[in-house]
């Protein structure tokens, strides 16, 4: 499995429960913080969840 860097770019205000309790479980909680994640089908589902709040970047 590759990794991939999960940045969080948008702000949860005013997003649903499950977005924001989707951006905590990814580990994110300020604008601009970036984490590093296994590319498994859970990880991916999660950020399908809040694609619009996350910008995702493959690493080597």
């Amino acid at each position: 499995m590759s990794k991939i860097l999960v940045t969080k770019t948008k702000s949860a205000i005013k997003r649903t429960k499950q977005q924001k309790l989707t951006l905590e479980a990814l580990g994110l909680k300020k604008i601009g913080q970036s984490v590093e994640h296994q590319d498994t089908p859970n990880i991916l589902g999660m950020i399908d969840k809040v694609n619009h709040l996350v910008s995702v970047e493959k690493i080597k």
